[in-house]
């Protein structure tokens, strides 16, 4: 495994993250497809052994499980010193006042609740999952410096939200000298690529790390137009990011098509697409069979031409905003 630094800090991470919203309780949260304990170590494990040290959580997937299986898991694997460990805050984690969003009282307390789940005295990359509109930015900033300072968190990072928001907030940060977002975990795929238009644009300026989530596009990339998975047939979330243009379709059939000519995977092809952009730190990938990650970390050998890269490309049509 090659490392790569995190955008522009020291860090170094392996460039593809294993995505961990697919670990956890099956009976608690949302997530009835999730894998159990049992079924997820020998994934992470296997992860582990091919060098991927990065590992991306959060607090609500799976009302906190997969927090508390990945945390176990890399206790059990792991060099802790080794490990870049990733989980995010905003989400509701109980009913009532003060339940989520990004309030300092919502901050501090579930920064202790992640370390606990998971096991450890700090994370390596703490994150808010969503801009939350009903906070003052510079509360929920000034609450992440805080994080930081005490220990609890080496860097801070951010998710799926306007480039103006990101902006603002670098903006805050370096005019306060509060500690500065070093990270975008934005929704960047082959059928979603919005992103291209502002906010890699503005990561690249301000040497962010961009770690795209969802760069199979919820594994619609890898399968035929028309399957259903256990996943796709429950996931509404992913049913509202996908599906809606038939330049989809067109461009779903395209990355089979050149899978099929190379003798590879479908996924191998989407993934080297996005890790193609400079931008791109490491893509968050899920996984649910062993092959799942051998295909994540084949993908990094792929180079793909420029006739290749066109023929995924042109069929694409502008989309809405999907993903926050």
């Amino acid at each position: 495994m090659k490392y790569v630094k995190l955008g522009n800090t020291g860090l170094d991470i392996s460039p593809i993250s294993l995505g961990c919203m697919t670990f956890g309780d099956p009976n608690r949260g949302n997530h009835s497809w999730s894998l159990s304990e049992d079924e997820s170590r020998p994934l992470i494990k296997q992860a582990i052994e091919a060098g991927i040290n990065f590992f991306d959580t959060a607090n609500v997937y799976s009302d906190g499980s997969s927090e508390e299986i990945v945390g176990r898991a890399l206790k059990d694997f792991a060099n802790r010193d080794e490990i870049v460990l990733a989980t995010k805050v905003h989400g509701a984690m109980r009913l009532g006042p003060n339940g989520g969003g990004l309030s300092r009282k919502a901050i501090l307390a579930e920064i202790d609740a992640s370390l606990t789940r998971l096991g450890t005295d700090y994370v390596d990359l703490y994150q808010i999952h969503r801009w939350d509109h009903a906070v003052p930015i510079e509360e929920t900033l000034k609450a992440l410096d805080d994080v930081v300072k005490s220990g609890k968190a080496r860097y801070i990072g951010a998710s799926s939200m306007f480039a103006w928001e990101f902006s603002k907030a670098l903006h805050l940060q370096r005019l306060n000298g509060w500690s500065c977002f070093v990270s975008m975990q934005d929704h960047y795929n082959l059928l979603n690529r919005e992103e291209e238009r502002e906010m890699l644009p503005l990561c690249a300026d301000e040497k962010i790390a961009a770690i795209p989530w969802s760069p199979l596009a919820r594994g619609r990339l890898t399968r035929d137009w028309d399957e259903v998975t256990e996943r796709s047939a429950t996931d509404e979330f992913g049913k509202m990011l996908y599906g809606h243009q038939l330049s989809d379709r067109v461009i779903v059939e395209a990355v089979a098509s050149i899978a099929e000519t190379r003798g590879v995977s479908r996924a191998q092809i989407a993934l080297a697409w996005v890790s193609r952009n400079p931008v791109v730190s490491a893509p968050i990938t899920g996984a649910r069979k062993p092959a799942h990650l051998d295909d994540a970390i084949a993908s990094l050998d792929i180079v793909l031409t420029q006739d290749e890269v066109a023929q995924l490309e042109a069929p694409y049509t502008p989309h809405s905003v999907a993903g926050f």
